[in-house]
């Protein structure tokens, strides 16, 4: 039984834990914060909730998968899924909206046509198509195996099977999902969908690659679900997990170092005198076997200085250079409508525009918002009321300073304003609001200027790939959103697994079956 310290209670990091849990091993885990999930959090007050992380839960299947592999309680024991019908309602720039079926092809390519024109759908369809011929291509590889040195194969070719586009005397394929959208979809609502889901993960998709095409893809194929509750539902059930299966945690626990021994991970500094485990007998120590983390470019500074990867590795980038979100969290008086969709996508009037947040750091004039609405009782004070977030992409504070006086609430004004293309008189209604911005997201997860991860994507020279799990160092293994394989929550989730496994078997593990 090997002695394991796990830095941080993300949800990958909580989904390792129980997984190193059952296989045998004593597992403590050492949050700074006060509470677990990370990202998932939940903000409270007069009555109301609000999910301020995901809102969505896609892929349901890697947390089915964490309830089988840890206990005998399946996920549905502990947590309510709802499949989310629609999936989502669009609202275009020109006015245009439809609303999508969840997870049916057919339907979604009837609903494109009637509110787009005829053909619109069969374009999407056939998109869809080509996207799980790279979903197929990539699936194995970029997410339920360890990233290993041979990564490069991942990086070189383009899985997304473009169609041949010719223009004067030349023939190109789509290499970006910007072109995707002006080539094959040819129709700036089609594009607009298919860039909203890049945008929502911070990617801007003049550069991201084809291969994105996944991200559409994934939510059509396993469809979009909610905890009943709020997605931090989600979280308290991996906790919990995490509590039955004799995973010890420490809250407001700072690790201000890692330990080394023999030139391999032998524990963690910590902060004052505020935990002690494994009876290291210094209350600064708590020794270990195996040390797990999350986020390369912090851990580096708990090495202080000492290479985390090898030379030829996937790069660490700083946490900063990812985007952030800024979540308007409002309190309404008035019925939620009985028709009203769970999530709705207000697409901004001007795309081009909004890209500029990518190249300038600054927040776009004319957002794209999704709006939250769930038809939840437990989220309001009672059927008079009513919760609902809105969230948006923006630069990180190391690119913005969302500190600055006024900056946070003219943005906020905006994405309301955006918001009532698709709620009219929503001001009208707004008992008050919460606004969150990047700030909030660095003192809740600890990530440089409360930058969001992406998922990892193949192709474009390995640009878009995360740091592999295994470190340099003998015993470290990285864990969560700014490692293999990315951002969000099901790639948490495999994180968790590719972790354990590796710890567990070794080397040798290559991946879940």
């Amino acid at each position: 039984m090997a002695r394991i310290a796990v830095i941080g209670a993300g949800m990958g990091a909580m989904a390792a834990a129980a997984r190193l849990a059952v296989a045998g091993h004593r597992v403590a885990v050492y949050e700074r914060t006060e509470t677990y999930g990370g990202a998932v959090r939940r903000f409270e007050r007069d009555g109301f909730r609000f999910d301020t992380g995901p809102g969505l839960l896609p892929l349901p299947a890697v947390y089915r998968d964490l309830f089988v592999k840890t206990g005998k309680e399946p996920l549905e024991d502990r947590v309510e899924l709802v499949q989310v019908d629609p999936s989502s309602r669009h609202v275009f720039a020109d006015g245009t909206e439809v609303s999508l079926p969840n997870a049916s092809r057919a339907g979604v390519v009837a609903a494109l046509d009637e509110a787009l024109g005829w053909g619109a759908g069969q374009r999407w369809g056939d998109f869809l198509v080509r996207a799980r011929e790279a979903w197929d291509r990539t699936r194995r590889p970029l997410l339920e195996e360890p990233l290993w040195p041979n990564w490069s194969v991942l990086a070189e070719r383009e899985p997304y099977p473009s169609v041949p586009h010719k223009r004067l005397l030349r023939t190109r394929r789509a290499g970006t999902l910007a072109e995707i959208g002006a080539w094959e979809l040819r129709d700036p609502r089609l594009t607009a969908l298919l860039e909203s889901h890049a945008l929502a993960y911070g990617l801007d998709p003049s550069v991201t690659p084809a291969s994105a095409a996944v991200l559409a893809y994934m939510e059509h194929a396993f469809g979009t679900w909610y905890v009943r509750g709020g997605m931090r539902e989600l979280a308290r059930a991996v906790y919990e997990r995490c509590v039955a299966r004799k995973v010890e945690f420490h809250f407001g626990a700072e690790v201000t170092g890692i330990l080394e021994k023999d030139g391999r991970a032998a524990g963690l500094e910590l902060a004052g005198a505020t935990s002690q485990a494994f009876g290291s007998g210094g209350g600064r120590v708590a020794e270990a076997d195996t040390v797990v983390g999350s986020g390369p470019w912090r851990l580096s500074d708990l090495l202080r200085g000492r290479e985390l990867y090898e030379a030829g590795a996937v790069e660490t980038r700083p946490e900063g250079t990812a985007t952030g979100r800024v979540v308007v969290c409002l309190a309404l008086r008035g019925a939620r409508a009985a028709d009203a969709p769970h999530r709705t996508v207000v697409h901004s009037a001007d795309p081009q525009a909004e890209w500029d947040l990518f190249a300038r750091g600054v927040p776009p004039e004319h957002p794209t918002v999704r709006i939250d609405r769930p038809d939840d009782p437990a989220l309001r004070p009672d059927d008079a009321h009513e919760s609902v977030v809105l969230t948006a992409t923006v630069p990180s504070q190391t690119r913005y300073d969302w500190t600055a006086a006024g900056a946070a609430d003219a943005f906020a004004d905006r994405m309301v304003a955006a918001a009532e293309r698709a709620i009219p008189g929503l001001r009208e209604r707004t008992l008050w609001r919460e606004v969150r911005t990047p700030v909030h997201t660095r003192e809740e997860t600890g990530a440089e200027g409360g930058g969001v991860p992406a998922p990892a994507l193949a192709s474009a020279g390995g640009t878009m790939l995360h740091p592999s799990n295994s470190t340099a160092i003998p015993g470290l293994f990285t864990v969560g959103g700014w490692s293999h394989p990315g951002g969000g929550l099901p790639h948490a989730g495999m994180s968790g697994a590719l972790v354990a496994g590796l710890v567990v078997e070794g080397p040798e593990f290559r991946g879940s079956q």
